[in-house]
């Protein structure tokens, strides 16, 4: 995956906003998370190193994964990638909070399904994006507190140097610090992207509808479509 791809879909996201968009929202999960083609720096500033370890899991495994990209297939990709994203993101409050006030009429099988359903298929879209190694950098250039969270600011530096921020809000699970949601172009809520798209197909069909699309997705990027 090339860093054009995280440019193109900034552009898409900035255009979405226009009081004319038609389907906002179209384009699934992560499409601000996924840009393939990142080596990640180890040279950091000193107060880096307050930032949540989780983010530094997860940017080794990403490492790891694109350098074996080819190898590994998504199927592969999947595979290595969903223990740590599985304990990087708060999956399960992300679909909450996604999913909004419609939550509390759902019912516990709902719930799992519709939180199964959204965990594979983002899962899937980083396996099917991070398919290569291009020699980029990612880097932590800030660590905030928000309240009782913490926004990690980071760039990806493209090879002529230009970098594009991508932003990870953080909260305290237990003890842990968790991704609940990320930030495209240091602004661009990917959990108020889903929010809206997921109301429109709730409102449209429900919660099955919502639980069949994710399912679809997830199928799809799987098959490398």
């Amino acid at each position: 995956m090339k860093t054009s791809f995280l440019l193109e879909k900034t552009m898409q996201r900035r255009r979405a906003m226009l009081p004319a968009r038609k389907s906002i929202f179209k384009s699934m999960i992560l499409r601000g998370f996924l840009v393939a083609g990142l080596c990640f720096s180890t040279a950091v500033p000193t107060w880096a190193a307050e930032a949540p370890e989780a983010i530094n899991g997860l940017n080794a495994q990403l490492l790891a994964t694109m350098k074996q990209a080819q190898a590994l297939g998504v199927q592969g990709r999947y595979d290595a990638l969903s223990p740590v994203l599985s304990k990087t993101y708060d999956i399960a409050s992300m679909t909450r909070m996604a999913v909004g006030p419609n939550w509390e009429t759902l019912q516990p099988a709902q719930k799992a399904a519709l939180t199964d359903a959204f965990s594979r298929m983002m899962i899937a879209t980083y396996a099917k994006r991070f398919d290569g190694f291009s020699g980029e950098t990612f880097k932590i250039t800030e660590v905030t507190d928000r309240a009782t969270d913490k926004m990690v600011k980071t760039q990806i530096i493209q090879s002529n140097g230009k970098p594009v921020p991508l932003n990870y809000l953080m909260r305290k699970s237990g003890p842990e610090w968790r991704v609940v949601d990320v930030y495209l172009d240091g602004t661009i809520s990917e959990l108020a992207s889903r929010r809206a798209e997921f109301t429109s197909i709730l409102k449209a069909g429900g919660p099955d509808a919502l639980i069949a699309s994710l399912r679809k997705q997830g199928d799809r990027l799987l098959s490398g479509g």
